[in-house]
């Protein structure tokens, strides 16, 4: 009988362990402490019979859905088990990070994953906490970072795990992770989607985690799937073939070569792009390039310290007004009618101000950033 009542209570807890797959589950309590919880998306085809690959999600504001529905649809066609945590957010390391460690050994003891497979991501400050555990967790074999980059000022060159980096064209730390891109020899991608501080759009999260699939199969995390890899080779030849600017096609030719080297033969690729790279065309637009981040970089640097001259009684009114000078100017070009590169600049560099000093006690302040506020992207 005590078999039987054993029996009973055994195939109720896995009942209850047997979770909806193919949807969003808002919560999941973590069993060793259910102040603990993150919201979950399975494949509809998950099975414990087989380990799976996990994504790790952190969003700033503790909004664990959020993550899920950008990357729901990757999750499903590739096979991953992803969890964002609803407890991390932007505040103290030591909330996020219990967090982390709680829904880390919550996944791993409820469901079969592949401990070879597993990777963070998070936007902004939830992108700095996934940076953070891959850096100091030594398991995590790829980073999605979206909006921000390591957890410190330290600047790496090299990583041990993948990185791929998402930044909106508003986003006002793009040039952060375009700055990231310049220094990572180690295997890193780039991608900039039409977008301001958020996470990436659905299609650019399946590019994302299409390329974790590729860096595995090179690393053998993965076993070589061919169908997989020609369907994105020639997804990544047609678009590079239809660029008509020179310096986009030597950028997505580079791209290109150096991801499937070993899985491919890129040797065209690789040819081309050298050639490119001798170009005077796309030389000059490279040069171009570079100006503009320095321009950003040293236009930030002095809004910043406009902002922080306010404080100085003496000449408070007359910095003001060149606060003002400046930031009028900033929001014309923000709201101009074209996408251009000075509007994308212009909405970057006033969401950079308004983030800045959104805690400072200064009404006067606050009332000018009212006023030259972007509409927030579409």
């Amino acid at each position: 009988m005590r078999r039987l009542a054993l029996a009973a209570f055994l195939g109720l807890l896995a009942h209850a362990e047997d979770f909806p797959k193919g949807t969003i589950i808002d919560e999941v309590k973590c069993a060793a402490d259910a102040s603990q919880t993150y919201a979950l998306y399975l494949p509809s085809n998950y099975s414990p019979d087989r380990a799976w690959s996990v994504i790790f999600a952190f969003d700033p504001r503790a909004r664990g859905r959020a993550p899920l529905e950008a990357y729901q649809p990757a999750a499903e066609k590739y096979g991953y088990i992803v969890a964002g945590s609803n407890n991390s957010k932007n505040g103290p390391w030591a909330v996020s990070l219990a967090a982390a460690q709680a829904m880390l050994a919550d996944v791993g003891s409820r469901f079969s994953i592949d401990p070879k497979r597993l990777y963070a991501t998070g936007l902004s400050g939830g992108a700095r906490v996934s940076m953070a555990l891959a850096l100091s967790a030594g398991k995590f074999a790829g980073v999605i970072a979206s909006s921000a980059g390591f957890p410190d000022s330290r600047r790496r060159t090299s990583l041990e795990f993948v990185v791929v980096a998402t930044a909106g064209t508003g986003d006002f730390n793009y040039l952060e992770m375009r700055r990231m891109d310049h220094v990572l020899t180690s295997p890193h991608r780039l991608l900039i989607f039409d977008g301001g501080h958020a996470w990436p759009p659905s299609d650019v999260a399946m590019q994302a985690v299409e390329w974790l699939e590729i860096q595995a199969m090179k690393s053998g995390l993965r076993g070589r799937d061919e169908e997989l890899l020609e369907r994105i080779f020639s997804a990544r030849k047609s678009q590079a073939a239809g660029l008509t600017n020179s310096r986009d096609a030597y950028v997505a030719l580079t791209g290109l070569a150096s991801d499937f080297e070993g899985l491919r033969d890129v040797r065209e690729f690789s040819a081309r792009s050298e050639a490119l790279s001798r170009d005077k065309e796309v030389q000059k637009a490279l040069k171009d390039d570079r100006a503009q981040e320095q321009h950003e970089e040293l236009l930030n640097r002095e809004l910043a310290q406009l902002a922080a001259d306010l404080d100085n009684p003496a000449t408070r009114r007359d910095n003001l007004e060149e606060f003002r000078s400046r930031l009028t100017k900033l929001s014309r070009q923000a709201r101009g009618p074209e996408d251009s590169p000075e509007r994308q600049l212009a909405r970057r560099a006033l969401w950079a101000v308004i983030v800045d000093n959104s805690s400072r006690q200064d009404p006067e302040l606050h009332k000018l950033l009212q006023e030259v506020r972007p509409a927030e992207h579409p």
